[in-house]
């Protein structure tokens, strides 16, 4: 157990012209200067992650703001004709030992959806040195440059008053690297978790219902679908599949965890809940004991391939019994890449 929009839209994101609208007006991207980053011919050893990353470090501001709550800091930049992605982290389990972590691989296509990534965990026996400034804050400093990472601080984010019921606990706010903001939750009379809409902001996108029930609303821009609750909350049911197999900005949020907020031992407590055989195998954050780089897997949501496929959630809530309901909102991992999976409420026990 480990850890939606077109590729072009994913490309674009990538190559957005830098220019700030003044006047209120959107901003504008340019096939021109796509074209002309991508024929530009440059040189740098791929292949050398301490090279890339100096080339990368090299060119950022004095101060970034790390928006996605398990704190990535991504980019993505043009070379010789082939498009490639990363990202620094500042790991909640490691960064006050002074590591950062790099990544970086060429953009995954529907030819190469899993192309090998190179990782590396830098510190000070590396050149680089990583120095708290405060709880949410870290100067990382290489070859004479000093970056700010300002972490993202949601503490003071919470459900409004009466969005929870009586059996559900908030582990913490998300700030997903799609713009989107959630609250994860854990129903612990039935174990599962849920990825609730934050609506107390402006939501980074646009809706549209469903063709077979307005249950059902779809972003344009993600691709997410939600299921509109008998509360008149949105729970996240759906994401893409080809998102997800290429591993885009709206692959959905169980890669963005709370971790800088969540309290104490509540993340632990409720996997074990959920999934009594992890006991004793995962740390208060949900990553393996035994490998740090894996993590408890909590993606209830589907990946769906038609919105036909997101219509078995409508049939569920209008079904089973109320007590049971929040169940049609979860599809068991063991089944998401199955072939029309149902809702854990209509599971056969």
């Amino acid at each position: 157990m480990t850890r939606c929009a077109s590729m072009a839209a994913i490309l674009a994101l990538a190559l957005v012209v830098a220019a700030r609208a003044q006047d209120g007006l959107p901003g504008l991207e340019l096939n021109e200067t796509e074209i002309g980053r991508v024929t530009r011919r440059a040189n740098l050893d791929i292949k050398d992650p301490l090279a890339v990353f100096a080339f990368v470090f090299g060119r950022l501001p004095e101060r970034v703001n790390v928006l996605p709550t398990e704190n990535y800091y991504y980019f993505r930049f043009a070379l010789n004709g082939a498009i490639y992605a990363g990202n620094f982290r500042l790991a909640v389990n490691d960064r006050d030992q002074g590591k950062m972590h790099f990544a970086y691989n060429d953009l995954p296509s529907d030819r190469r959806p899993d192309p090998e990534t190179t990782h590396v965990v830098l510190d000070a026996s590396r050149g680089v040195t990583v120095e708290k400034l405060t709880v949410l804050s870290y100067r990382v400093t290489h070859a004479g440059k000093s970056v700010t990472f300002a972490l993202n601080d949601l503490s003071q984010i919470k459900p409004p008053a009466g969005l929870l019921n009586a059996d559900e606990t908030f582990l913490g706010p998300i700030f997903d690297e799609s713009g989107i903001r959630f609250f994860l939750l854990f129903n612990g009379k039935l174990k599962v978790f849920h990825y609730l809409l934050d609506e107390t902001a402006g939501v980074a996108d646009e809706f549209v219902a469903a063709k077979a029930t307005d249950c059902i609303t779809i972003g344009k821009r993600t691709a997410f679908a939600f299921y509109r609750d008998d509360r008149g909350r949105r729970i996240l049911i759906g994401v893409d599949r080809r998102n997800s197999e290429l591993n885009t900005y709206f692959d959905g949020p169980f890669d963005q965890l709370p971790d800088n907020f969540i309290d104490g031992d509540s993340m632990r407590d409720a996997i074990i809940a959920a999934t009594p055989e992890v006991k004793g195998q995962i740390d208060r954050f949900g990553h393996f004991l035994a490998e740090q780089d894996a993590r408890f897997l909590i993606h209830p949501f589907l990946r769906y391939r038609r919105e036909a496929d997101l219509t078995v959630f409508h049939r569920c809530a209008t079904t089973v019994a109320a007590a049971q309901r929040p169940r049609c909102f979860v599809i068991e991992d063991r089944d998401a890449m199955r072939r029309n999976p149902v809702p854990l409420a209509l599971k056969r026990r």
